[in-house]
């Protein structure tokens, strides 16, 4: 299999997670996400939608959006199993997973950064306090569903694709100072993933094209 991705891409990086945690090989292919080359015409012909990342399987066929692609490679390989069998279990931890990729993640990715800067004009200090503010109240909304839960990660004794996204998420806020104090069951999860060889081998400061 190969990867398309970015050392700090929090999307590639929740791929990268899962793919470690199943024990599958791939070959990482870089995209360079502040240089553009996510919207250069050869990418454009690997992923139409101009995103990482992109997996691609040994027969050609290519996946695209990150969640996505941990539930294709859950159902293709499924052990150690990142979405639970049980209904109800399930649905909680896509309901995890979706609070960071869907309400989070989207208002703070490099395309929104930029066009506040570019298109808005907002100085490096407003696009910081921008970003701070809706890691504090996506945050504050995923503290509350996973306070009080049982078990090591975000749901049980074992990862999930919830903890998949979890961490990436974690990482970008240290990046911008956000203050962690107020989560402190996120932050125990964090520290209990990161423990584990799959998810620190994931991390941006570990990949080839880490600058």
């Amino acid at each position: 299999m190969k990867l398309y991705t970015y050392f700090r891409s929090s999307a590639a990086f929740r791929v990268r997670i899962a793919l470690n945690l199943k024990g599958l090989k791939y070959q990482p292919l870089f995209v360079h996400l502040p240089k553009g080359e996510h919207r250069a015409a050869q990418y454009s012909e690997v992923n139409a939608q101009a995103l990482l990342p992109t997996l691609e399987l040994d027969d050609g066929t290519r996946l695209t959006q990150s969640l996505a692609i941990i539930e294709y490679l859950d159902e293709k390989h499924p052990e150690p199993r990142l979405i639970p069998k049980d209904a109800i279990a399930r649905a909680r931890v896509r309901s995890l997973a979706l609070l960071v990729a869907c309400e989070i993640h989207p208002l703070n990715n490099l395309r929104v950064l930029q066009h506040l800067k570019k298109a808005l004009g907002q100085s490096q200090e407003q696009i910081d306090t921008w970003y701070r503010h809706w890691v504090a109240d996506g945050l504050a909304k995923l503290e509350a569903e996973i306070r009080g839960g049982k078990g090591k990660f975000c749901h049980g004794d074992t990862p999930t694709m919830a903890d998949c996204c979890l961490v990436p998420q974690i990482f970008n806020a240290k990046r911008y100072n956000s203050d962690l104090a107020p989560y402190p069951t996120t932050l125990r999860i964090f520290e209990a993933c990161m423990k584990l060889e799959a998810f620190d081998r994931a991390q941006p400061s570990k990949q080839p094209d880490a600058e």
